[in-house]
C-alpha cells in the first residue's frame, strides 16, 4: 500500500507542476485536465496495439479501491477543512438559503433526476430500474466547489455568492450520502421503507452525525482553550477529524455533517476563544495544504479512473443527455427559486445562473457510485456517473469565471464594496 500511495503521490507531484508550469489552469481543473488526457493517449495507444503502459495504469488504478479511499479516508479531512474557512456568523445569515438549497433542492433534484433518466433509458439501448435511476439521482445531486470557488474568488464574485454555494455544498453532501444509504438499503431489502422508517433512518443519520459532530468539536474545542502551542493544537485536531469519523462509521450516522459541525465549530468558535495568532496562523496553514494537497491526489485519480470506463456508442449518448439533464435539474431545483424570490434570496441579480452553472459534481459523486454492488446496473450508473462529473469539472469549470464576470459584475464591486 505504501509503495501504491507513493505513485500515486509522485504522479500528482508531476502532473501539479506541469500545470503550473506550462498550463495554468486552476489546479484541481489542470491536474485532472491532463491526466484525463494522458490516459485517453494510453486508451488510443491500446487500440493501436500497444498494451504495455495501458495495462500498466489499469493494473495501477485498480489497485485502489477509490470509493473505500475517499468515503473512509480523504472525505473527512476535505469536508473539515472546508467548513472550518466558513464565517459562521455570515452563514447565519444565509441560513435558510442554505438549508433549503442543501436540504429540499438535493431531495428535489435526486427525484427529479432520478424519474427523468428512468423516462430517458425508455428512448435508449441503456436498462435501469427505477430504483438504481433514484441511486444515480442520489449520488449526482450533490455539489462539489472545490474547483470552483479559487475561480470565483479571482472572477470577483460577490462574497455572498461564495458563501451561499460553498454552504449549500458543505452540507448536501451529508444529505445526498443519506439519500444513498436509504435507496441502496430499499434495493437491498427487496422492500420499500415505510414514511416512519424512512423518517427515523434519516433522523438517526443526519441528527446523529450533527450531534456526534457538535460533541466531538466541542470537546476539541476545550482542549485547544486549555493550552496554547501550536504544534499539538493541529495534532488534535487531526485526531479528532480522523476519530471522529471512524466512530461516525461504527455508529451509522453520517460522517460528513459530523465534519462539517466540527469545522464550524473549530472554525468559528475555536478560533475566536481558543487560539493564539501564531495557533492560527499555523492551523490554517496545514489545513489549507492538507486540502490543497487532497484535492490534487483526488482530481488525478478520477482523470486516470477513465481506463476503467467501457465506453459504447448508447452509452456516450445517453451521457450526453444525462448530462442536460443534470443540469436542468439544477436550473429547476436552484436556479429558478434563485430567480424568482431573488429578493428573499438576498442575493445579487444574475447569481441564479452563476449558481447553476457553477454547480460543479466531483468526487464523491463518482465514490458513491462505485460502491455499489458489482453488476451490469452498477456499470452502467458509474459511467453515467463519470461522463457527467468529467464535463462539470472541465466544462462548466473552466467557464464559470467568465461567466460570473459577464452576468454579475456591478453586483461584485458592490457586494465587495
Amino acid at each position: 500500500m505504501l509503495d501504491i500511495i507513493a505513485i500515486f503521490l509522485c504522479i500528482t507531484a508531476v502532473l501539479a507542476y506541469l500545470n503550473r508550469r506550462y498550463v495554468g489552469l486552476p489546479s484541481a481543473i489542470g491536474v485532472m485536465g491532463i491526466a484525463l488526457g494522458l490516459s485517453l493517449l494510453n486508451m488510443a495507444s491500446d487500440a493501436l496495439g500497444f498494451h504495455a503502459l495501458h495495462t500498466l495504469e489499469q493494473s495501477l488504478v485498480e489497485s485502489i479501491d477509490f470509493s473505500e479511499l475517499l468515503m473512509q479516508g480523504m472525505l473527512s479531512l476535505l469536508l473539515f477543512a472546508g467548513a472550518l474557512h466558513v464565517d459562521l456568523s455570515e452563514l447565519r445569515a444565509y441560513k435558510w438559503q442554505v438549508a433549503s438549497l442543501a436540504v429540499v433542492g438535493t431531495t428535489l433534484s435526486t427525484l427529479f433526476i432520478g424519474f427523468g433518466l428512468w423516462a430517458l433509458l425508455s428512448l435508449t439501448e441503456l436498462q435501469l430500474p427505477l430504483s438504481y435511476c433514484l441511486v444515480f439521482g442520489a449520488l449526482i445531486s450533490p455539489t462539489d466547489p472545490i474547483a470552483v470557488m479559487g475561480i470565483l474568488k479571482s472572477a470577483g464574485a460577490p462574497n455572498s455568492v461564495e458563501l451561499v454555494i460553498s454552504g449549500e455544498s458543505l452540507f448536501n453532501d451529508g444529505v445526498s450520502v443519506v439519500l444513498f444509504s436509504l435507496i441502496v438499503a430499499m434495493i437491498a431489502s427487496g422492500e420499500t421503507p415505510s414514511v416512519i422508517g424512512a423518517s427515523q433512518l434519516l433522523l438517526k443519520e443526519a441528527g446523529g452525525g450533527a450531534l456526534l459532530g457538535a460533541c466531538v468539536g466541542y470537546i476539541t474545542y476545550r482542549m485547544l482553550k486549555s493550552i496554547d502551542s501550536y504544534q499539538e493544537e493541529v495534532l488534535i485536531t487531526l485526531a479528532a477529524v480522523l476519530g471522529a469519523y471512524a466512530l461516525a462509521t461504527q455508529f451509522h450516522v453520517s460522517g460528513p455533517l459530523a465534519m462539517v459541525v466540527m469545522g464550524l465549530i473549530v472554525g468559528n468558535q475555536g478560533r475566536s476563544h481558543a487560539m493564539s495568532e501564531q495557533t492560527e496562523k499555523n492551523l490554517d496553514m496545514f489545513w489549507e495544504l492538507i486540502d490543497e494537497i487532497l484535492n490534487a491526489v483526488l482530481f488525478v485519480l478520477i482523470g486516470l479512473e477513465v481506463v476503467l470506463i467501457q465506453f459504447s456508442n448508447p452509452l456516450l449518448t445517453t451521457g450526453l443527455l444525462v448530462i442536460l439533464l443534470t443540469l436542468l435539474s439544477r436550473l429547476l431545483t436552484v436556479g429558478v427559486p434563485i430567480a424568482v424570490l431573488g429578493k428573499r434570496f438576498r442575493l445579487p441579480q444574475g447569481a441564479w445562473s452563476v449558481m447553476t452553472w457553477g454547480g460543479l459534481r466531483g468526487g464523491i459523486s463518482v465514490a458513491l457510485a462505485l460502491s455499489l454492488p458489482p453488476g451490469a446496473a452498477r456499470d452502467i450508473v458509474v459511467s453515467l456517473t463519470y461522463l457527467v462529473v468529467v464535463f462539470s469539472i472541465l466544462i462548466q469549470g473552466m467557464s464559470i469565471g467568465k461567466l460570473v464576470k459577464r452576468v454579475i459584475p456591478c453586483a461584485a464591486t458592490k457586494d465587495a464594496g
